[in-house]
């Protein structure tokens, strides 16, 4: 469930910044679509009322006319869902998003589920760490895009195919959002919203895309009920299931069980004073009377299931208003609503769940809304290129609705154009270094002299490099934190470069005066994969020299109480062929992985390609 826990660094203010910034420049593109839309209206129904001045009509057009109206079960399916792809892309919206999605949200579904999946949504998610602004950007205009397209279109080819993008959509969210909803994670529960809210998102696209002539009679609805019915009993076993924990309020003396213990969880979430009191209150409950809500649940379930599965309109009827009830409850008490605590995305599954089967009772007790022989009738009555005009020129609200679609499907490439470019980009965005370090700082001052001896002795000055860009850094042999992360990104930086790598001299500067053999400095390399550049090297030199460098440098070094390893600042420069200093880096690895590595090695090679000569 996302929303559980909270995370370090999620309300950063850069990437908070950022993130607001990119959702009102790409809101702009959106005003703009809206008002290409309306003006294609303006010019369509100006059309259309010179033709009808005129008295232009054709029979084709007198039979859309007479098209019957969308199936009830499929309107519900279509309208509810539209809204909740709404809802949750407002929700992409919440400003916790980019940074705290992955930590607070995908990574610990994806940690308690088999190794595979973990692996699987670990790969995907490396898209969203790497590129957190436009990621999160772009998610909100894909669900939004989505949800109005589900509205605009009840009816023919755009409406089916808003409802395949929806089930596209859905699928990703569930495997790599919810990491197939838990459905390989042991603890598997109904309760807790298995097999997860996307699958629902999906079964309604599904729903949607079918052709018309599957709503011309009850056998959908009755198959719909069906499958709910088999599902909610195949919870009910798998509530029931022994050893699985939820047959007891305490796992032990003190500790709670894992319903108890889950639900008091949630009602630590930032939320409403009320609805966390109602939670915890819960969380109480069933820590006392454990066997006994459990035994309500399996009942309950099972119950609920036969009654689907029966097909009986009474029967059904019962098990629709019980099943309501129950996810009502269970969406309040135990799934805490869902989207509590700064990265929810969705209101968990309770809801769209209940839709699907309230939607089947529908299908089943409504009488059909469409005729299939007339269906296939008004498709056979012109050619497929003239029936869009003639559904424009019988219908106004038909043309308004096709528009209003295909501006929905702009605003759904506005989000997915972004993400996809997101995807291909190997390099994540220097704007997570700056989160951490701040923007290079630019100065154009000589930068200061030094002599010394590289990892295998030979002598290299400042002098002797003029005419190559320099990236040079402070770095301690023996340290086995911060310096490692730093060398790796020179490493990382270096294969960026690319061709440019041949004018670009990477070097280090011995930080430990403990440690100044030549032979430290090798081992480092070694370690760290840098013997294997040829434009890298580790210098150092006497300790007069050195300390003199450090303090020309700006380079605080003072030794870390019981250890070899020396407390000295973070920090980079990058120097022109001219011999000035150019930029100066806060070269702070922060949380020292993948993403923030990437991101800073991408702020050092801009840097360095900045202060390259021109020529």
């Amino acid at each position: 469930m996302p929303g559980m826990s909270d995370g370090q660094g999620a309300g950063n203010p850069t990437v908070t910044s950022a993130f607001k910034v990119a959702l009102v420049h790409q809101g702009l593109v959106v005003v703009l679509i809206v008002a290409v839309v309306g003006l294609c209206w303006n010019v369509l129904r100006a059309a259309q009322l010179r033709r009808a001045a005129a008295g232009e009509a054709t029979e084709g057009a007198s039979v859309w006319g007479l098209l019957p109206t969308e199936p009830a079960a499929r309107r519900l399916l279509r309208v509810s869902f539209g809204l909740l792809w709404i809802f949750d892309g407002v929700l992409q919206g919440q400003l916790s998003m980019p940074l705290g999605l992955v930590p607070r949200g995908i990574d610990p579904a994806a940690s308690t589920s088999a190794s595979w999946v973990e692996h699987l949504v670990e790969s995907v998610a490396a898209v969203w760490s790497y590129h957190p602004v436009s990621a999160a950007a772009a998610t909100v205009w894909i669900q939004i895009g989505i949800g109005v397209w589900l509205l605009a279109a009840p009816r023919g080819s755009w409406s089916r195919l808003g409802g395949l993008v929806s089930l596209g959509w859905g699928l990703i969210v569930w495997v790599f959002g919810e990491a197939f909803g838990g459905v390989f994670a042991p603890g598997l529960t109904w309760l807790f919203g298995a097999p997860g809210a996307a699958l629902f998102y999906c079964a309604a696209g599904v729903l949607v895309a079918l052709p018309e002539r599957d709503w011309a009679s009850r056998r959908l609805g009755t198959r719909m009920l069906r499958l709910m019915g088999l599902f909610f009993v195949g919870m009910a076993v798998l509530q029931a299931w022994p050893g699985r924990g939820f047959w007891q309020g305490k796992a032990g003396t003190s500790s709670p069980g894992t319903l108890a213990g889950m639900v008091q969880q949630m009602a630590h979430t930032p939320q409403p004073r009320l609805v966390a009191s109602l939670v915890a209150a819960f969380a109480g409950f069933d820590d006392a009377h454990g066997w006994a809500v459990n035994l309500f649940v399996v009942a309950a379930l099972g119950t609920i299931g036969s009654t689907f599965l029966s097909a009986r309109p009474a029967a059904v009827r019962a098990g629709v208003v019980a099943g309501v009830v129950l996810c009502l409850a269970d969406w309040i008490f135990i799934e805490d609503l869902g989207f509590m605590g700064g990265v929810g995305t969705d209101p968990n599954s309770m809801i769209p769940m209940a839709l699907l089967f309230i939607a089947g009772y529908v299908a089943v007790t409504r009488r059909p809304a469409v005729d299939g022989s007339a269906v296939v009738a008004i498709s056979t009555a012109s050619p497929p290129h003239q029936q869009w005009r003639e559904r424009w020129r019988a219908s106004p609200t038909y043309a308004l609705r096709s528009i209003v679609a295909l501006g929905a499907v702009g605003v759904t490439l506005l989000g997915a154009v972004p993400m996809a470019a997101a995807a291909t980009d190997r390099h994540a965005d220097p704007l997570l270094a700056e989160a951490v370090d701040g923007t290079p700082q630019a100065t154009d001052t000589p930068a200061p002299a030094f002599a010394l001896v590289d990892q295998s002795g030979r002598p290299v000055s400042l002098a002797s490099l003029r005419g190559r860009t320099i990236g040079l850094t402070f770095l301690d042999p023996v340290c086995t934190s911060d310096c490692p992360l730093i060398a790796q990104e020179f490493r990382e930086a270096d294969g960026m470069l690319g061709s440019d790598a041949r004018r670009v001299e990477l070097l280090a500067i011995d930080a430990n005066p403990a440690y100044l053999q030549p032979s430290f400095l090798a081992a480092f390399d070694r370690q760290e994969g840098l013997d294997g550049l040829s434009n890298w090297r580790y210098l150092t030199g006497p300790r007069a020299e050195l300390e003199h460098l450090w303090a020309a440098y700006g380079c605080e070094v003072s030794y870390e109480p019981g250890g070899a390893m020396i407390d000295h600042s973070d920090i980079a420069y990058v120097i022109d062929a001219r011999g000035r200093t150019r930029f100066i880096l806060d070269a702070d690895p922060g949380a020292g992985d993948a993403a923030m590595r990437s991101s800073f090695a991408v702020t050092l090679t801009n840097a360095l390609k900045r202060a390259l000569p021109s020529s």
